[in-house]
């Protein structure tokens, strides 16, 4: 089954405001994956869409392909963080990742998750962009 993350939020503290664990930890020797930020581009590098929903369904999308290549998948994933082009994109990327999540972690055990609202992302017709780290699992 090859190594596992372990997520939780402990007691005495807080509850998560969103769909995150506080803590989340991979195992002593697990190989680390540090995807870049992916933004929501389809394959011939157009955008998947003008709002931020359709573009952050893409991101998730494209997210899943590449740790598959690297024989992880979205139940392997530590942390992500994402960064939204403005408040008013905020409701298109949690409904998004919402969907997303709700196919990855069905049990509500998601990864560390950080979210900021920035004045701008790269170019103006990036919205949403998401950083991940995953664990690939031991082969066997």
């Amino acid at each position: 089954m090859g190594k596992m993350v372990r997520r939780w939020s402990p007691a005495g503290i807080g509850a998560p405001v969103g769909q995150y664990s506080h803590l989340a930890a991979a195992p002593a020797g697990a190989d680390l994956l540090f995807v870049s930020g992916q933004v929501g581009t389809l394959a011939d590098g157009s955008f998947a869409g003008t709002d931020a929903y359709a573009q952050t369904r893409q991101i998730f999308a494209n997210l899943a392909a590449l740790l598959a290549s690297a024989g992880s998948g979205p139940e392997h994933l530590v942390k992500l963080f994402t960064m939204v082009a403005g408040a008013d994109h905020l409701a298109g990327c949690r409904a998004a990742r919402a969907e997303a999540f709700a196919g990855w972690f069905p049990g509500g055990d998601w990864p560390a998750h950080s979210l900021i609202v920035v004045s701008a992302l790269a170019s103006p017709e990036i919205l949403v962009e998401v950083e991940a780290v995953a664990l690939v699992p031991a082969a066997g």
